[in-house]
């Protein structure tokens, strides 16, 4: 189970909250954790769920745990009016940072954050994350005009949204960790498992209402 200083910070709103209020509880007793839930007129409708577990990695094989475990849950609840894909992924390289943890794990990498609450009018950074004290995201600016603080100080509950830049560090970074996906797992930056319906032919992957 997720501790309380790991719960997530950057959350859903709206059908994209009542799938994570959903299947939350389900991927925590798997020994996992979400990451984030979107919904999206892809496909008609795909509900991606991302996921991994507490150490950031996440292969094909636990997508398809979490896929089978989520899915009977999704259909007894129903929180989707419509026919839909369920998808679920790990985070990929240039993942969301969504818990104080994150930003600790990536500090010292480039990341992008948008404020829900602007920061002396200030809605958007982007820099090096220099860990959290206090409840506080530190990030250091690149290329600063001479005269300005390098350093930006950021409440971390007021983060709306935040993710890593992909760069050649990180990249290898990934893969030393091993939260990036090998290539004999998959072609892109993340591991997408279509979860199957049992009432239809494999490679029918639309979940109807």
């Amino acid at each position: 189970m997720t501790n309380e200083r790991d719960k997530r910070l950057i959350t859903e709103s709206g059908v994209a909250a009542r799938v994570a209020a959903i299947v939350e509880p389900v991927i925590e007793d798997l020994g996992f954790n979400l990451v984030r839930v979107r919904v999206t007129g892809a496909n008609g409708c795909t509900v991606q769920i991302m996921a991994e577990r507490p150490d950031g990695t996440m292969s094909v094989s636990d997508c398809e745990t979490v896929s089978r475990a989520i899915s009977p849950v999704l259909d007894l609840e129903d929180p989707i009016d419509r026919a839909y894909h369920l998808e679920i992924s790990s985070p990929g390289i240039d993942r969301p940072l969504v818990r104080s943890s994150d930003f600790e794990r990536w500090s010292g990498y480039e990341a992008k954050v948008e404020m829900a609450v602007p920061v002396e009018g200030r809605k958007r950074f982007r820099g090096l994350l220099r860990g959290v004290e206090n409840g506080m995201l530190t990030i250091e600016l690149p290329d600063v005009k001479e005269g300005l603080e390098p350093i930006a100080r950021v409440p971390l509950a007021d983060v709306g949204e935040a993710h890593l830049v992909l760069t050649d560090e990180l990249i290898r970074e990934s893969l030393r960790r091993g939260t990036a996906p090998t290539t004999d797992e998959l072609d892109e930056d993340t591991d997408v498992v279509d979860a199957p319906d049992e009432a239809q032919d494999p490679s029918d992957q639309t979940k109807p209402n």
